[in-house]
C-alpha cells in the first residue's frame, strides 16, 4: 500500500509538470533554437555530456529546430600541450599561428566527432531509445582575419564575415540538427579559428532565431551583490557591462555577444548552468525557469485586462477565494467587471492581477483582487500591481486608495497604508460591508 501511495504521489507531480509544460511545448514547436556551449561541457565528465545529449534529443523530438554551436578551448590547449606548444592570448583572444592552427583543426575535429557520437545514441532503456537525430554541418561560415590589434598579429584567428543562413534553414527544413564547428574559410581558401561565442551570435542573428542559449559554468547573470537575475533587459545588461559587475569567467565572455544578439533581433537569450542536470528543460518548460533570460523589453508587463483574460483571472484568484483571503466572485461578475482589472503578463502567462473600483463622489478608490502566483510572490510583482492601481486612481483625479483584507493587513501597512474604521469607507461601500467577514479597512492618501 505504501509503495502504491508513493507511486500516486510521484504520478501526481509528473502530471502537474506535464500539464504546466504543455503550453510551452505547443509554443516551441517549429521554433529555431541556437544552443551554444564550450568544450568544457565535454570535458566536465561523461554525466554532463550524456545529460546534454538526452535533453537535446528531447527538444528535437518536440519539433524544435536545433542549431548547435560548440567550442573546444580546453581540447585545443590539451593538444598544444601534447605537442609541446604554449598557448598565446591577447585580451582573452587566442593568437593562432600556423602551429596552433594545426592543433585547432585536430581538436575541433575530434570534439565534433564526439558530439555527433553522443547525439547518435539509441540504446533501449535509455532516454534516447528509438531516437535517430540526423546531424549535419557544412561550410556555412565565411571568415576574415582579425588582423593586427595593438601591435599583435592574430594570424589565423578570424572573425565572422558572413553566415550562409539559407543553407542552414534548408537543413532545418529537412528536420536535421545542424552542428556548427567554429572554423571559417575565407574566399581564398584560408582556414580561420573563430570564437564559438561570436559564431553563435552571428548564426542566431542571421537566422533571427527565437532563442539563443548559452550553456555556461554559472547559474546565470548576477547583480552587484552576486544575486541571480532571473530576467534582464538588454539595457539592464548593458549597464551591468558598463559598471563592470563581476560575472563568472565563462559568462563574462558570452555576455557582450549575447547583448549584441538581443539588440539585433534575437527574441530571447538564455544563460543556463551547463553543470545542472536538466537545466534546459527546467528553463524552457516551467514558469519560473532556473537561469537568466535576456529580452529587449521587460519579460513581465502590466496591461489592462480584456475579456480573453477572464479565465486566467478566475484561475489566479480561485485558491485565494477558497481559503477566504478574497471574497468569492463568479465568472459572470468577473466578465462584467473585467475592464476594472489590470493583469501582469509574464511571457504570455497571466501571473498577477488587481482591480480598481472608483467612488468619484468621495474622491476614493478601492483596490481589490490583488493576487500573484505563489512562485512569483518574492519578485516584487505585488508592488508593481499596487503602484499601477494607484496610478490608475490618480489618473482619475482620485485622492485616496483603500483596501479591505482579512489576512494581508501587514503587507499593506508595510507599504504605507494605515488601518482605519468602516465609517471611513465611501457610503456605497459602507452599506455593502460584510460584518460577518470582519475585513480590516486600510487606506492610503495618493
Amino acid at each position: 500500500m505504501a509503495a502504491q501511495e508513493d507511486i500516486a504521489d510521484g504520478g501526481a507531480g509528473l502530471v502537474a509538470w506535464v500539464r504546466q509544460a504543455a503550453p510551452y511545448i505547443h509554443a516551441f514547436r517549429g521554433r529555431t533554437f541556437v544552443i551554444a556551449f564550450g568544450g568544457e561541457v565535454l570535458g566536465g565528465g561523461p554525466d554532463i555530456a550524456q545529460s546534454l545529449a538526452q535533453d537535446l534529443n528531447l527538444l528535437e523530438s518536440l519539433g524544435i529546430r536545433l542549431v548547435l554551436v560548440h567550442g573546444a578551448r580546453p581540447q585545443i590547449d590539451a593538444e598544444m600541450a601534447r605537442r609541446g606548444l604554449k598557448p598565446r592570448f591577447h585580451k582573452g583572444v587566442r593568437v593562432t599561428d600556423a602551429a596552433a592552427l594545426e592543433c585547432v583543426k585536430s581538436a575541433m575535429g575530434v570534439t565534433r566527432i564526439e558530439i555527433e557520437a553522443l547525439l547518435s545514441q539509441g540504446l533501449p532503456n535509455t532516454p534516447m531509445a528509438g531516437a535517430w537525430m540526423r546531424v549535419t554541418g557544412g561550410n556555412f561560415i565565411t571568415a576574415k582575419p582579425v588582423g593586427v590589434v595593438d601591435g599583435i598579429d592574430y594570424q589565423y584567428t578570424g572573425a565572422v564575415r558572413k553566415i550562409i543562413s539559407a543553407e542552414i534553414r534548408a537543413d532545418l527544413d529537412q528536420q536535421n540538427v545542424v552542428l556548427i564547428t567554429p572554423l571559417g574559410v575565407s574566399p581564398t581558401g584560408e582556414i580561420f579559428n573563430l570564437a564559438w561565442e561570436e559564431v553563435a551570435e552571428a548564426v542566431a542573428v542571421s537566422l533571427q532565431a527565437d532563442k539563443l542559449i548559452f550553456l555556461c559554468a554559472a547559474k546565470g547573470v548576477v547583480d552587484k551583490r552576486g544575486d541571480l537575475l532571473e530576467a534582464i533587459t538588454a539595457d539592464e545588461a548593458g549597464r551591468l557591462l558598463s559598471r563592470r559587475v563581476k560575472q563568472a569567467p565563462e559568462l563574462a565572455r558570452v555576455l557582450p555577444v549575447a547583448l549584441s544578439a538581443c539588440r539585433a533581433g534575437v527574441l530571447r537569450v538564455h544563460f543556463i548552468d551547463s553543470r545542472a542536470d536538466g537545466a534546459m528543460l527546467m528553463e524552457f518548460f516551467t514558469r519560473a525557469g532556473v537561469g537568466t533570460v535576456m529580452t529587449r523589453a521587460p519579460l513581465a508587463r502590466l496591461r489592462e485586462a480584456t475579456i480573453d483574460d477572464v479565465g486566467s483571472v478566475l484561475a489566479l484568484i480561485a485558491p485565494l477565494e477558497a481559503d477566504g483571503t478574497l471574497v468569492k466572485r463568479g465568472r459572470e461578475r468577473i466578465e462584467m467587471e473585467i475592464g476594472r482589472f489590470s493583469v501582469l503578463d509574464h511571457d504570455g502567462v497571466i501571473i498577477g492581477c488587481a482591480a480598481i473600483y472608483p467612488f468619484g463622489r468621495e474622491m476614493a478608490a478601492e483596490m481589490a483582487c490583488l493576487a500573484v502566483m505563489p512562485e512569483y510572490r518574492r519578485s516584487g510583482y505585488g508592488d508593481q500591481l499596487m503602484k499601477h492601481i494607484a496610478a490608475r486612481a490618480k489618473k482619475q483625479k482620485l485622492k485616496r486608495l483603500f483596501v479591505l483584507t482579512t489576512r494581508t493587513a501587514h503587507w499593506f501597512i508595510e507599504r504605507g497604508f494605515v488601518e482605519t474604521g468602516v465609517e471611513e469607507l465611501p457610503k456605497a461601500k459602507r452599506e455593502l460591508y460584510n460584518y460577518q467577514r470582519r475585513s480590516k479597512v486600510l487606506a492610503k492618501n495618493l
